[in-house]
């Protein structure tokens, strides 16, 4: 059965998460959000040489950044953005086929999003769909104003 169910908390767009690139680790590896679905975001990062490790494959580190991008991403828009932000407190990754070159296009997806800590499944696929890294993110939804050092 397809969940069709809205998990956000206003009404997100691609194009206004863009800001939250500028001047940070996902633009330096060129990460985009490219999907919104009700219950999941899409995102891409280029293989190349920002991303590759000295052996010419992908670094499991750059897919451990894409998997935490999003899935940070993903909690900030099921609170309200205005008092809470996500923070990330622990992730794994299992890294199953070598990536050489191309895209990887990573879907992240809700494990647990009730209360403060948010778990997500985030999976990761070559050029031809082929499952290349499986991680599971845990966000804690943390006060803004608690994080801006006010009461």
């Amino acid at each position: 059965m397809i969940n069709t169910t809205k998990i956000w908390y206003a009404d997100p767009t691609v194009e206004s998460l863009d800001w939250m690139n500028s001047n940070t680790l996902s633009e330096s590896l060129q990460i985009r959000i490219t999907e919104i679905g009700h219950d999941y975001l899409k995102g891409t990062m280029p293989v190349d040489g920002r991303t590759k490790q000295p052996f010419g494959l992908l670094h499991g580190g750059a897919s451990v950044a894409l998997a935490e991008t999003l899935g940070s991403i993903a909690s900030w828009l099921t609170v309200n953005p205005e008092l809470f932000i996500g923070v990330g407190i622990e992730i794994n990754a299992n890294h199953i086929k070598a990536v050489k070159e191309g895209y990887v296009t990573a879907i992240c997806k809700p494990i647990h999003i009730k209360g403060m800590n948010h778990i997500w499944e985030i999976k990761i696929y070559n050029d031809v769909g082929e499952l290349t890294c499986i991680s599971r993110f845990t966000c804690r939804i943390v006060s803004k104003a608690k994080m801006e050092g006010k009461k």
